[in-house]
């Protein structure tokens, strides 16, 4: 069945679409998706020792929460530009290097999202330029500090908790070949 997605909301950076899907044994289920236009996260490495995290007030947990920067594709947007522009915009850095690690859905029971993971290096130091609301202030740290805050429950942002673990599995790897 691939009846039109029925429109339930249309906000400024995303939909909620009414979707039907029928299952093998013929019967039809009714999903509520998000469609997202995508995002990227940023692993900017300040030299191979030290990493900048942000921390970044989120209105949908009223939290503020430690995180790799990261924003939203515009219609039509080059991931590895969106990276570019969302690492100046969250920090100031502006990147000699850039790298794709992977793609991952953050949610992909209700959110169609997908996240491009980028590591960055060769920074070379700027005025960072927040979007107008965004609380943001970085930090750049060891990344043994930033490990341990995963490792210790300090960062519950999913997407950070994927780049920094990854990173350093494939660190790790390099450094046992």
């Amino acid at each position: 069945m691939n009846e039109k997605p029925k429109m339930l909301l249309e906000a400024r950076r995303f939909q909620v679409v009414q979707v039907s899907h029928r299952v093998a044994n013929g019967s039809v289920h009714t999903h509520e998706v998000i469609k997202h236009p995508g995002s990227v996260v940023i692993l900017p490495l300040v030299d191979p020792e030290r990493v900048c995290l942000i921390q970044n007030y989120r209105v949908a947990v009223g939290e503020t929460l430690w995180e790799l920067p990261a924003g939203t594709l515009e219609p039509g947007e080059d991931p590895k530009a969106c990276a570019h522009r969302e690492l100046i915009e969250e920090t100031g850095y502006r990147a000699g290097k850039i790298e794709k690690l992977c793609e991952f859905f953050v949610s992909p029971g209700i959110l169609h999202e997908r996240m491009h993971l980028f590591l960055v290096t060769d920074l070379e130091a700027g005025a960072a330029t927040p979007e107008s609301g965004e609380e943001i202030q970085t930090h750049v740290m060891s990344l043994n500090e930033a490990l341990q805050m995963a490792d210790n429950g300090q960062l519950h942002d999913a997407k950070s908790l994927i780049g920094l673990l990854l990173y350093d599995r494939r660190r790790r790897q390099m450094l046992e070949a």
